[in-house]
């Protein structure tokens, strides 16, 4: 079915922006927050389905569009939740924006991780810092499906007790017999995180990995990167089997104001997820 505009549902509503409403506010760490949006237009929310690793434009009319990564797993419709670090014009307006207020989203866009490719697959879900935001659509989505996956491991790092996202959420994730949960910081200058004390791949040491069951999903700053991916091809890991998220470098999420290049790539539209054997020639991309 053709729309008025000559192109399918599916194409208006990856390019136009939709109104939604914001239904809820959860405060994060500082500075954080997690919203939770619904379509205006129900046709509109049944026809959005992303790809864990993808994210949306967001607009605060009258201000601008920046783009957010999708924290919510498609498994779970209906509402998108992105969590939004205030860091500029755009997420400043947001942070004064109350419930029941309007935006407008465009999407999903970009490649998320290959879903597909992880399904009866063992995971290792590594996140650092705010990286754990887009990296939970993921876990949930793995979670949700938990028996289309094998052995699922998830590392992540924080600076310090006070930056973990989603705390209470994922502190429940240690009770699971069916995945392993290491969680570290960088410093505890309190001295009661009970908790590994260091940078995340300091967390290896308590895992076991076969490297031709294995795919790792990650995000984070570039410093975790380099050394995660390191630790991944010291234990046999191939690079087809290690992904990485370049959401950073999001901008107009069409590739056409060249924000996001990085060698023969768009971040917006080849990305943001990609595999460690696409970028690893690429000095700009970690």
């Amino acid at each position: 079915m053709k729309s008025k505009i000559g192109v399918t549902p599916e194409v208006e509503l990856f390019f136009r922006p939709h109104l939604a409403r914001i239904e809820r506010i959860f405060p994060q760490v500082a500075d954080h927050r997690l919203f939770q949006l619904r379509f205006a237009d129900g046709a509109v929310s049944e026809a959005f389905q992303h790809t864990p690793g993808q994210f949306i434009e967001l607009t605060v009319p009258g201000v601008g569009e920046a783009p957010i990564s999708v924290s919510s797993p498609p498994t779970r419709p209906g509402v998108i939740e992105i969590c939004v670090r205030k860091a500029g014009r755009v997420t400043s307006a947001l942070f004064e924006l109350q419930r029941g207020d309007q935006i407008a989203i465009r999407g999903p866009l970009g490649r998320g991780f290959p879903l597909e490719t992880f399904r009866g697959h063992d995971l290792l879900l590594v996140a650092g810092g705010l990286g754990m935001a887009p990296l939970r659509s993921l876990l949930q989505t793995v979670l949700d499906e938990r028996r289309a996956f094998g052995d699922l491991i998830l590392m992540y790092g924080a600076r310090n007790p006070d930056d973990i996202l989603f705390k209470y959420e994922l502190l429940g994730l240690m009770n699971r017999t069916d995945m392993k949960y290491l969680l570290s910081v960088d410093a505890d200058e309190e001295g009661i995180w009970k908790q590994y004390v260091g940078v995340v791949t300091g967390l290896f040491k308590d895992v076991s990995l076969n490297p031709e069951t294995t795919y790792c999903a990650m995000c984070g700053p570039p410093v975790m990167y380099r050394f995660v991916v390191q630790e991944l091809l010291n234990r046999s890991v191939m690079p087809e089997r290690i992904f990485l998220s370049l959401e950073r470098m999001m901008q107009c999420g069409v590739g056409k104001c060249g924000h996001c290049a990085i060698g023969p790539y768009y971040c917006c539209t080849d990305g943001p997820v990609f595999s460690y054997s696409e970028i690893r020639d690429i000095k700009e991309a970690i």
